[in-house]
Order: structure tokens, then sequence, then C-alpha cells
């Protein structure tokens, strides 16, 4: 059963029971260790429900990531938008964190299994960047093109050490935790601000080369226009 009725899901909620017992069972094992009929035992369910719900234990986790960010999105106020980003961006962090608190020992057991293994720690990496993403949004800081997808892997790499910190932080307040997002939030600004000082530098001159390649592709098509009536002309007349 759940340790905490708070997080348990409704008993007709299969995916749910699923999320609970894979977050269950991984802050009691290593995680490579648990197999789909553990899941399915440990939730109440048949394999036949499991795979109805999930073809893999990475779909689970990713289905959890998807359930924490629903949490911290439905909470999402206008109450900072006058605030400075990295603020508005540090709120909606750590309410992600206030979300993930009741698994936290499953986290870890997650974590440690991302390092064991690099094949799965790329896959957690992008439901990360997926998360971010919305996250970002949620904090109305912009998070498309180029630029934003250095933030976004920026984010995802801040986010797995403040994680860190937050797995072994015993303070009831989260001091050290914030403490870190404090100063992850600090140097990823600064690291973007030159990003962006970049990315305005070189506006101007992604612009001309666009337009030399669209000034090259028009007289190539010209040229091609002209060899085509030449040829025509060359037919008409040996006709």
């Amino acid at each position: 059963m759940p340790a905490d009725s708070q997080t348990a899901a409704p008993s007709g909620d299969t995916k749910g029971k699923i999320i609970e017992a894979l977050m269950q069972l991984a802050a009691e094992r290593a995680f490579e260790d648990i197999t789909l009929t553990d899941i399915a035992r440990h939730a109440g369910v048949t394999l036949g429900q499991f795979r109805d719900a999930f073809p893999s234990k990475g779909a689970v986790l990713g289905a959890f990531t998807r359930r924490i960010d629903k949490i911290v999105l439905d909470e999402t106020t206008d109450d900072l938008l006058g605030e400075p980003a990295k603020e508005r961006l540090f709120d909606v962090l750590m309410r992600r964190l206030d979300a993930m608190a009741p698994y936290k020992r499953g986290l870890e057991g997650v974590m440690d299994w991302a390092r064991r293994d690099p094949l799965s720690a790329a896959a957690l990496n992008r439901e990360v960047m997926n998360s971010m993403r919305f996250m970002l949004e949620a904090a109305e800081i912009d998070s498309e093109g180029a630029v934003g997808a250095i933030k976004l892997q920026g984010l995802a790499l801040a986010w797995a050490r403040v994680l860190e910190v937050w797995l072994h932080d015993e303070d009831p307040g989260l001091a050290p935790t914030m403490a870190a997002l404090d100063k992850e939030l600090t140097r990823g600004g600064r690291i973007l601000a030159r990003v962006e000082d970049l990315d305005r530098l070189a506006s101007p001159l992604r612009s001309m080369v666009r337009a030399m390649f669209d000034a090259r592709r028009s007289f190539e098509g010209r040229v091609r226009e002209r060899a085509r009536q030449r040829d025509d002309g060359d037919d008409i007349e040996a006709a």
C-alpha cells in the first residue's frame, strides 16, 4: 500500500496505481532489479492491464514526470509576472520540488540507476528537457529557437545539480536546496546573457547569408530557365 495516502492513486486509476507502485519499489531496491511483474503485483493489476497502460518501466517514469509537470502547471498563477525572470523560475522550480517531495527516496533510486546506465540517462535527459520547457513557459520565459534550446539543456543540467543537493537536504526549510537553486539560476543567467548577446551580434550575419543564399538560388533558377528555353528552341529548329 502507498506510504502516503495523499499520493495514492484512486482505486480505478490503473496508470496512477502503476506509477505509485514503481516509485515505491524504486525507494526499496535497485531500479534495474524491478521487473514488470513486480510493479504489476505491487500495484494490484494484471500484466495485461499493465501492458494496456504502459509499454515499459521507462514509459511509467515518463508518465510520472508528466504528472509532476501538471501539478506545477495547474498551480501556476500570474502573481509573479512583475518579478524578474530569475525569481519567477525560482518559484516554479521550488513548487516542482514540493510536488516531488513524497517520492524523494524513489527519485534517489532512479538517479542512482541513471548514473549506472548512460543510455537510460540520455532518455531521462530528454524527459527532463521536455519538463523544463514547460517550467520555462510557466515562468513566462521563451524556450523557442536556438537560444531556447541552450536554455533548455542548461536548465536540465542545472536541475540535476540542484536535485543532488535536494536528495540529501534534511533541513525542513530546504535552505541548502534553495541556496543551490539560486546559485545555479544566477550562473545560468550570466551565461545566457552572453549567449543572447552573441545571438544578437550574429543576427545581421545570418540575414546577410540568407539573402546571399536566396539570391544565388534565384540566379540558378534563371540560368535553368534560360537553358530550358534554349533547348526548346533547338528542338523546334531540328523539327
